[in-house]
């Protein structure tokens, strides 16, 4: 690495270290790398991926201009390839185009493999934009230019776990989840991983055992101990057990400042909105939250869940305003930015479903979701994350009385998740709607027996 003293050196180290484990530390670590050296071009490019990736506008807006006063003190053509390719990535990113950026960066892991920076950030790329594809591939293609006693091989099996249950492959994900655990037991993402698995194959029971057995090596110290919180939510409402999980919300998820804090408690809260139950106190708080972290755009996924939380707290003329802005935004072409494409195919129909649904028009959601229900990816995050689109769409196909399309999506769920107490709850809700009370009861009466078996 060019530019950079021996302790320099040994702070981008760390930084690395902690950025695999998700701690705070990454943050510290970073910083004082550059005290040590300030034109160390690795270092500033990390404190660039740190500032883009946290998929808030303010934090990119200081990391542009860091970068950019780097780049003005800096003779690129005298770096090495590799040094010239993440500037490559980070000027990418820093225009708003993710796309080119994980492609520079898996043109980097072709040749470096061994380079965890570029396979991290990379992954968080495929992550943020619902590519589930090359989150399997970036890391497989890596994995075997990494031994079993590397330090971090550990962490690139975690990563690439994650990878397989987002592409469908959840017996593989399973198992390599669990031995990046194995290798290091305080490996959140890992952990993550492990928990998406049983999440997708509705093995709610196996989850919150998981958890339990391990909670003192996910729950603190890193940036993941909410979303993670937000994964045990999922597992206990399934049981039906809300008391605790409004409790674990109120502990846990309540109180947030950062948009992937938010995103959680608002992605749980409107599960419980789904089903009819009123938390308006707590939707109050989290509407608060959003408007400086969603007042210019930037990650359409964001803005779906301040949408959420405006209609919670039946703040309908806010979540229209937000529609409206963000309409504005689309209506412009912005060649390069991903989030145009992002907001303009999936974000905006999303949000004014969301608000239709405030409004009772449960046609207009059914309407606006149904034609995108399989590109819903399109704008990121996790498959388990965005069943909050696909339980809208069913909820309100229930209510607009469509009952053929509720059907369908009743029974792909069931057939996918045949353990999941929420999937047979919802065949209850259409047998009832279709006048079959003897279905319905044998539906619930198959939700509870999953529910105290999980």
């Amino acid at each position: 690495m060019t530019g950079a003293s021996a302790a320099a050196v040994r702070h981008y180290d760390r930084a690395i270290d902690a950025l695999l484990h998700f701690r705070a530390e990454v943050d510290t670590e970073a910083a004082a790398a550059l005290a040590e050296s300030p034109g160390f071009p690795m270092g500033n490019v990390l404190s660039a991926y740190l500032g883009l990736l946290t998929t808030e506008a303010e934090d990119a807006r200081a990391a542009r201009a860091r970068f950019g006063a780097f780049l003005r003190g800096t003779d690129e053509s005298a770096l090495p390839p590799r040094e010239r390719a993440h500037l490559a990535a980070v000027r990418a990113l820093l225009g708003g185009d993710f796309l080119t950026c994980g492609a520079l960066l898996a043109e980097i892991a072709v040749a470096y493999p061994r380079d965890a920076l570029a396979l991290a950030a990379g992954h968080q790329v495929d992550f943020f934009t619902g590519d589930a594809r090359m989150l399997r591939d970036r890391i497989g293609g890596a994995l075997n230019a990494w031994r079993e006693d590397d330090p971090h091989f550990g962490h690139l099996l975690g990563m690439y776990a994650f990878g397989l249950e987002e592409a469908g492959h959840y017996d593989r994900s399973e198992e390599v989840g669990l031995r990046a655990v194995e290798l290091n037991p305080r490996d959140v993402w890992g952990i993550h991983a492990v928990v998406h698995t049983y999440e997708m194959q509705g093995r709610f029971g196996d989850g919150l055992r998981y958890l339990d057995a391990r909670v003192r090596d996910w729950s603190e110290g890193t940036f993941f101990n909410v979303h993670n919180w937000w994964h045990y939510c999922l597992y206990a409402l399934e049981t039906g057990d809300v008391p605790r999980v409004l409790a674990i919300y109120d502990a846990a998820l309540a109180g947030g400042r950062s948009c992937m804090e938010l995103l959680d408690a608002a992605a749980l809260l409107w599960r419980l909105h789904l089903e009819g139950s009123d938390q308006h106190e707590r939707w109050r708080a989290l509407a608060d939250a959003w408007p400086p972290l969603v007042a210019e755009p930037f990650y359409a996924f964001n803005d779906m869940h301040a949408v959420m939380s405006y209609v919670g707290a039946g703040r309908i003329g806010a979540a229209e305003k937000l529609v409206a802005e963000r309409e504005a935004y689309a209506a412009r072409p912005r060649p390069g930015v991903t989030n145009h494409d992002m907001t303009l195919r999936v974000g905006l129909p999303v949000c004014r479903a969301i608000t239709a649904f405030g409004r009772g028009d449960h046609e207009a959601v059914v309407d606006l979701l149904h034609p995108i229900r399989h590109r819903v990816n399109a704008f990121g995050g996790s498959h388990a994350q965005r069943d909050a689109v696909q339980r809208t769409l069913l909820e309100s196909a229930l209510r607009a009385g469509r009952h053929d399309l509720a059907r369908v999506l009743v029974s792909e769920r069931i057939w996918v998740r045949p353990c999941s107490p929420y999937n047979w709850l919802k065949q209850a809700s259409l047998a009832d709607a279709l006048g079959d009370g003897a279905a319905a009861a044998l539906a619930r009466a198959r939700a509870g027996e999953l529910a105290r078996s999980g």
